[in-house]
């Protein structure tokens, strides 16, 4: 499922030019707003990046879970916060937007064959059969809109960096994210309760749920614990 905003340039409500010394400020201090923000978003960049490598798969699952429950507290900080609002009426020009597709086949071959899970889009819209989406994917997904924001930041555009943040925070990666840490905690759980996974065996991010539950519930069969545990760093308790 695709939930990624527009990235092109839009008008948008004028304001005062910003205070160049505020603006430099926030590269000093390390308390300042947008400081902490940028930090815990790059080191999520940087985490999840490292973990693609594959260098140690052992641990994949629990470091993806810690690492997105983190970027989500940024978020959360950028939820609360008041509506940031850019300097410029139209987003400046940063060219080609870098190339997702090979962490996304890093992941999915890491994530296999637990990477497709089920979510409801919108929690508040009745009666809404859940969709399937790729744990992968949405990891792709999440770091190309900070990686948006981040080419502003470190362009000097802070305001910008955070406008964006915030925006698409509340548009695309704030719910990507949400359902992703979903996913992870169900695995962790599952595995740390010694319960069984349902197979996800022929389960696609085209199919319609809704109709293919029964079939599903018919002919998959059951992933063990110990099946996932180890190659995707999970343990079960004794």
């Amino acid at each position: 499922m695709s939930k990624t905003p527009q990235k092109t340039a839009a008008p948008r409500t004028e304001q005062a030019a910003p205070d160049p010394v505020a603006l430099h400020a926030t590269h000093q201090d390390p308390d300042d707003f947008a400081v902490q923000i940028s930090d815990q978003i790059e080191s999520f960049i940087v985490a999840v990046t490292e973990i693609a490598k594959g260098d140690e798969p052992d641990s994949a699952v629990p470091f993806l879970l810690l690492e997105v429950s983190q970027l989500l507290l940024a978020g959360g900080r950028l939820g609360a916060h008041e509506d940031i609002l850019p300097d410029e009426r139209y987003e400046p020009d940063l060219g080609a937007e870098p190339d997702m597709d090979d962490l996304r086949e890093r992941l999915a071959a890491m994530l296999d064959p637990v990477d497709v899970y089920s979510e409801v889009f919108d929690p508040y819209e009745p009666r809404k059969a859940p969709v399937a989406a790729r744990i992968s994917d949405d990891l792709a997904d999440v770091i190309s809109d900070l990686r948006h924001g981040m080419a502003h930041y470190r362009a000097g555009r802070i305001t910008e960096a955070l406008w964006w943040w915030q925006f698409s925070y509340f548009s695309n990666w704030g719910s990507t994210a949400s359902a992703t840490l979903r996913a992870l905690q169900s695995l962790v759980a599952h595995v740390r309760l010694n319960q069984p996974l349902d197979d996800l065996d022929g389960l696609d991010t085209d199919e319609d749920l809704s109709t293919a539950e029964d079939t599903l519930e018919e002919e998959a069969g059951q992933v063990m614990a110990e099946e996932i545990a180890g190659p995707l760093g999970l343990r079960p308790v004794k």
